[in-house]
């Protein structure tokens, strides 16, 4: 079984890091690509991360709350 890495996304030109507002879910739940992950918090706006993968989200490595630089993992999913 693969597992791919979930990473802060650059999400604006000049993005250098965004802050984790909400997983929206959670160690255990099952993924499809695309959907909707965490909602991320930039200086401009808030956005989603998406799934690259469908699986299953097996470890958050960063908090709500939490600052992360661009390109920084976030979580792992264990792809199907």
């Amino acid at each position: 079984m693969a597992t791919t890495d979930v990473i802060m996304p650059q999400l604006g030109f000049d993005m250098e890091e965004g802050t984790i507002q909400r997983w929206l879910k959670q160690e255990g739940d099952h993924v499809e690509r695309g959907e909707a992950l965490a909602e991320v918090e930039t200086e401009k706006v808030t956005l989603q991360v998406e799934s690259y993968s469908t699986g299953t989200l097996t470890k958050i490595i960063k908090g709500e709350g939490e600052t992360v630089p661009v390109g920084e993992k976030i979580g792992e999913i264990d792809e199907e």
